[in-house]
């Protein structure tokens, strides 16, 4: 799981937007909401050729493979936060064409503790609504990104890649691409 931008302190700080110590208060108290976007590009008929898949370094400095995904903010609809979060990872102009009633593919919960499920996140228990989000338009990695591949979903679901991602979410993309019948 990847988290958002700090933003700035004080006034400037959109409303429900959480400090860096509230935010850790919170978390080591409840989970938190996120949500967790596998951008794809789709062919005329609807199929999917293509997933994108985000390069970053984690905090231990390691290059790893990772999906957009972030919170959902208090007051904010998950559709808006969708949106928010690949526009944020994407750019301004992915264009993420979210359905009407954006139904999840799959309940991700992800805890501090490894082994309790596949997901793991050292820093909360969270609860990740997984969506696969086919974009239309110009996209390019943003904020703590350094890179986006777009790969066939064979590609994305073979060992070399799944063993890039963290936390579960390799078997987060495999289950996908099980959704969109193309798990290889």
């Amino acid at each position: 799981m990847t988290d958002t931008a700090e933003f700035p302190p004080g006034p400037e700080r959109p409303a429900g937007w959480l400090s860096a110590d509230r935010i850790a208060k919170v978390r080591s108290q409840l989970p938190i909401l996120y949500v967790d976007a596998v951008p794809v590009r789709v062919d005329d008929s609807g199929d999917v050729v293509a997933v994108g898949l985000l390069l970053r370094v984690t905090p231990e400095g390691v290059m790893s493979r990772a999906l957009v995904s972030g919170r959902v903010m208090y007051h904010e609809r998950v559709r808006d936060a969708l949106v928010r979060h690949v526009e944020k990872d994407l750019g301004p102009v992915a264009l993420p064409q979210i359905p009407a009633s954006p139904q999840p593919f799959t309940v991700a919960e992800y805890f501090p503790t490894p082994g309790v499920t596949p997901y793991h996140d050292p820093r909360q228990h969270a609860v990740s609504l997984a969506y696969v989000v086919p974009v239309l338009g110009d996209c390019r990695p943003q904020q703590d990104a350094i890179d986006l591949a777009w790969l066939t979903p064979e590609e994305a679901c073979a060992e070399q890649v799944q063993v890039e991602m963290n936390g579960g979410q390799g078997l987060l993309l495999r289950q996908a691409m099980a959704h969109v019948g193309r798990l290889p």
